[in-house]
């Protein structure tokens, strides 16, 4: 399952940014944490940008 999370991740992601918000779409739809999204975010070196929880 985290192999799919990385691939969405790198998928959605633009010029090494992923907004928050595309961020918790992929965690609900593969039924997996923010925290699991952020993590895959971090080993791919993708900024989450616009957080709507003020993380980051």
């Amino acid at each position: 399952m985290k192999d799919r999370v990385v691939e969405e991740v790198k998928k959605k992601a633009i010029k090494g940014k992923l907004p928050c918000l595309i961020a918790m779409t992929i965690a609900k739809e593969l039924g997996v944490s923010y925290r699991t999204v952020g993590k895959a975010a971090d080993r791919l070196n993708v900024k989450i940008t616009n957080c709507q929880l003020g993380c980051f």
